[in-house]
């Protein structure tokens, strides 16, 4: 991303945490339980393109990147309950003040606190940015010497005391923000993402996806890119990089049926998906020689289905694998497409999920 670009994109958020600007909102439906214990000045500068706390549960600790003026974090509040416990992070100060100024008015609506705001990038979330403007009012850097010792606390900041720990968060959710990040540092978002999240935790991210390849000049158009238009994923890129990153079982759980935006007869429209994190550790020797094997049936409806670690799975044929593969399926989120027996022949079957009766059809 350019300097202009960036420039004009922190210029228009920090516009619109002060004045509502309707231009960056996706018409989206929130849960009303939970927006009446939140400030209307907040619901009224949100500007998201879906809802990830939906697909948050109680108890867990969520960090939402880019979380702005915080409605998805105050959301998540309430759901994660008391003993939850709910990160935003934002780079933007005018967004972070009116998160910060409005936490006591939720606090005292709901009952508990459970949320807390940080100033960092998304695409690097082990520097806390607060303490690094702290450190540059405290020994600004005015010669080399002064830049190698500014460099040196940031590298010990990375390394032993990181804003986000490794394997510290159960669901990272994000709203029409990841489009903002220069398409070079994009990659190294996502790997932050997996970074942060415990094994078996997810992603849950809304943003907004093209139909087609974005050509240059449209990347180029600073207006079009702080609206969310320029830094869009293809819709298959998007799914793409949480594969690229390590993540397992993505879904695009939503996809919006008509375009937000229309630019250059390119298609925009918001998607939300979910994707998880594995556990890629080795097994020891020992635990490999007493494991033994399970079976797994895949129940349909498709004829087949190939996982991301390249097992494929025949509808009602069993299927043998090792026992890792058999706690990722029978407790992760292909858990309702499979039958799960044990080596000893016994059958572990979990009751499948009841899916919502349709009323009327598409």
């Amino acid at each position: 991303m350019s300097p202009e670009i960036e420039s004009v994109v922190a210029s228009r958020y920090s516009a619109a945490a002060e004045a509502v600007e309707p231009a960056l909102c996706c018409p989206v439906d929130y849960d009303t339980r939970y927006l009446k214990a939140i400030p209307q000045e907040v619901i009224d500068r949100d500007y998201g393109c879906g809802d990830p706390s939906r697909y948050v549960h109680d108890g867990e600790t969520v960090l939402d990147l880019g979380s702005g003026g915080g409605k998805i974090c105050f959301i998540a509040s309430q759901v994660v309950g008391p003993s939850g416990r709910v990160i935003g992070v934002d780079m933007n100060d005018k967004m972070l003040t009116l998160a910060r100024e409005s936490q006591s008015a939720v606090v005292k609506n709901i009952g508990y606190d459970n949320v807390k705001f940080l100033k960092g990038r998304i695409q690097d979330l082990a520097i806390d940015r607060d303490k690094v403007d702290e450190f540059l009012k405290a020994k600004p850097i005015s010669d080399e010497v002064s830049l190698r010792e500014f460099e040196s606390h940031i590298s010990k900041m990375r390394r032993e005391a990181p804003m986000i720990a490794d394997n510290s968060i159960d669901v990272v959710v994000s709203n029409c923000v990841l489009n903002l990040v220069d398409t070079h540092e994009k990659a190294q978002l996502f790997e932050e993402i997996f970074r942060v999240l415990r094994i078996g935790g997810r992603a849950v991210i809304s943003d907004i996806v093209s139909d087609r390849e974005i050509p240059d000049h449209l990347q180029k158009d600073p207006d079009l890119w702080s609206g969310c238009i320029s830094g869009a994923f293809q819709d298959t890129d998007f799914l793409n990089a949480f594969t690229s990153a390590g993540f397992y079982a993505t879904e695009m759980v939503v996809l919006q049926r008509e375009p937000w935006q229309v630019v250059e007869g390119i298609e925009f429209r918001s998607a939300t998906v979910i994707a998880y994190k594995p556990d890629l550790s080795e097994p020891s020797d020992e635990a490999l020689d007493e494991a033994e094997p399970c079976m797994v049936i895949y129940r349909g409806p498709f004829a087949a289905a190939r996982d991301e670690f390249g097992t494929e799975y025949w509808r009602a044929e069993p299927a043998e694998v090792d026992r890792r593969t058999f706690e990722r399926i029978a407790n992760g989120p292909y858990a309702d497409q499979f039958v799960c027996i044990e080596s000893d022949g016994k059958q572990r079957i979990k009751q499948p999920r009841s899916l919502p009766v349709a009323t009327k059809c598409c």
